[in-house]
């Protein structure tokens, strides 16, 4: 792993657990055991690595799910997977989702961090658009609120099951969500 892949993996954690003002270089460099210095050299102000943090998360959010089209030639709904990946993020990593939580932290945040927010936000709701679409040509009028919908559930259940610690809440309130 690289150091800025280091530094993002200790930003990352350290965003998921306590929001954007819990990141500073100094921390980071105490973490992964380098200089301050170091962290400015891959990223020279706290914007510009919360900016790549949560560009970096988009991707690789994407990139787990894949494409919708291919998921349905699997024989699976692309629209379950999508659910699963925000259940997994609650039990595997017992930590929120990174623009989730960076989103509703938005109005104190950065330009540069709200703009890759905005644009996790944009292209999860047309995957999930495009899902919908997939599994239902005839609602297709409909897909951009549906998963708008989905979304907004899927955000709010990670927080109400974190902030009460039980899993139980995220199961109920998204069950038949993917019918």
């Amino acid at each position: 792993m690289s150091r800025r892949d280091e530094i993002l993996k200790v930003a990352e954690a350290r965003v998921r657990t306590g929001g954007y003002n819990n990141v500073s270089h100094r921390e980071i460099a105490n973490e992964v055991g380098i200089k301050s210095a170091s962290v400015h050299y891959h990223f020279k102000t706290k914007e510009d690595l919360g900016a790549e943090l949560a560009h970096q998360y988009t991707d690789a959010f994407l990139h787990a799910l894949g494409e919708p089209g291919d998921i349905i030639n699997q024989g699976e709904n692309p629209v379950a997977k999508y659910i699963e990946l925000f259940r997994s993020a609650l039990i595997k990593d017992q930590k929120m989702c990174l623009c989730g939580l960076l989103g509703a932290e938005s109005d104190c945040l950065p330009d540069k961090v709200r703009f890759e927010i905005k644009r996790f936000f944009e292209l999860n709701i047309e995957w999930v658009k495009q899902s919908y679409v997939l599994l239902s040509p005839d609602e297709a009028s409909h897909a951009k609120t549906r998963a708008i919908k989905l979304i907004s559930i899927l955000e709010g259940a990670l927080m109400m099951s974190k902030a009460m610690d039980d899993i139980e809440l995220f199961d109920l309130a998204t069950l038949e969500l993917a019918d």
